[in-house]
């Protein structure tokens, strides 16, 4: 492979249709599991002009329930909170209709712990994590520079009630590698919801204003590859524009692209379901490895059977950048994090409502306990220690 190229990454607020779907499940995930922290849930979310839907299962201990009124309830706050007033998608006068049920018996024998079986995973899957020292937080730079794009973006709109932006925007940063690393950007694309009659000129002027914040010195893109709002107008978004589904943006939500995904989304699901626990694990080991400097890019899959705790494999692969054998890292992470479903949930302390701050910008490169007390316990570096003791080096 070329270590001179161009990568390309997207990020969507959280005010995009698929995203306000997360956020929505992601409520509903935290507010079964501060009833009950070791609740069931699986929370699917459609979002379409003043209509709102979910459905899904959840199980909670028995004699304790949860009513649609008060789910409804958090469900309206959630969409208040992204900053929907609009017309055709209004927090309070949208149609919202609940179909959660009580989950599957079957499911639930195959996952729970009884006698001598441990808990199993709540599903078959495959996962993957990453990281790589392109940045400061362990992430690719296109996707880094793309969530922080509109999280700016995202602070400027909510601290100005008479601004002109709204809360449907997309953002996409093409990079130059050069010698595999990232020197500047070749192209930049902003496109975001505004009011009406709003002059495109001073959307531009501000997009540019928050580059120039984000960016590093020398990284702007050449004027004529700096694109605001390609198609003129961005007036109608949201759900009145499109329709929006539940864990539909997963590569924003990962890796921009820059490494494999399982394929499982993440939003609306509780600790037990592997493909949001073990996707946490991969990423908590592949940073510490990272971060330990035994090598520079790391990619790490793990997969399981549903009702099986034990991993069927864990694989590690650093691209050579390793000093030490990738069989050697997988043996020393293996021996230092109990990798079953029960074992990921326990080391990440995950059976806390700390869901809703992953539902926008990205479930990766945040910072421990960002925007929620114990939310994102897998970004944290504690294993470099172990991980270079272990190592030998």
């Amino acid at each position: 492979m070329s270590n001179d190229y161009l990568f390309t990454s997207e990020s969507v607020s959280e005010g995009h249709p698929d995203k306000i779907c997360d956020r929505i499940s992601d409520t509903v995930v935290d507010l079964m599991l501060e009833k009950y922290p070791e609740a069931r849930v699986a929370c699917e979310t459609m979002v379409s002009t003043n209509r709102t839907i979910i459905a899904g299962e959840y199980r909670l201990p028995n004699g304790m329930e949860i009513s649609n009124n008060e789910i409804e309830k958090h469900v309206r706050k959630a969409v208040q909170d992204i900053g929907y007033e609009q017309e055709n998608y209004h927090w309070e006068k949208m149609n919202f209709e609940c179909y959660l049920h009580s989950q599957s018996e079957n499911i639930a024998l195959g996952v729970d712990q009884s006698g001598n079986k441990d808990e199993g995973a709540g599903d078959q899957g495959l996962m993957f994590g990453f990281a790589c020292d392109e940045t400061d937080d362990f992430m690719p730079a296109p996707i880094h520079y793309s969530h922080k794009i509109l999280k700016e973006m995202s602070i400027l709109r909510h601290a100005n009630k008479n601004s002109f932006l709204l809360p449907d925007s997309k953002s996409q940063i093409t990079l130059q590698y050069r010698n595999g690393k990232p020197v500047k950007a070749a192209s930049i694309v902003v496109s975001t919801q505004h009011v009406k009659g709003c002059s495109q000129e001073d959307i531009k002027d501000m997009v540019r204003s928050v580059l120039e914040k984000i960016l590093p010195k020398g990284w702007m893109c050449p004027e004529d590859e700096f694109y605001v709002n390609p198609t003129g107008i961005f007036e109608i978004g949201g759900p009145d524009g499109d329709a929006g589904l539940t864990g539909r943006k997963i590569i924003v939500d990962t890796y921009g692209g820059a490494a494999p995904h399982g394929g499982g989304a993440f939003s609306g699901k509780d600790p037990t379901k592997v493909d949001r626990s073990a996707a946490y694990l991969t990423r908590y080991l592949a940073k510490n490895v990272v971060a330990a400097k035994i090598a520079s890019r790391c990619t790490i899959q793990i997969a399981y059977a549903i009702g099986i705790s034990k991993p069927l494999s864990l694989y590690v692969n650093t691209d050579g950048t390793g000093i030490i054998e990738d069989t050697k890292i997988a043996s020393i992470l293996n021996n230092l994090v109990d990798m079953s479903p029960r074992g990921i949930r326990e080391h990440l302390k995950l059976n806390k409502p700390i869901y809703v701050p992953t539902s926008a910008y990205g479930h990766f490169g945040r910072n421990p306990d960002e925007g929620l007390e114990g939310s994102f316990s897998w970004e944290k570096t504690d294993l470099v220690n172990s991980i270079i003791k272990e190592s030998g080096i």
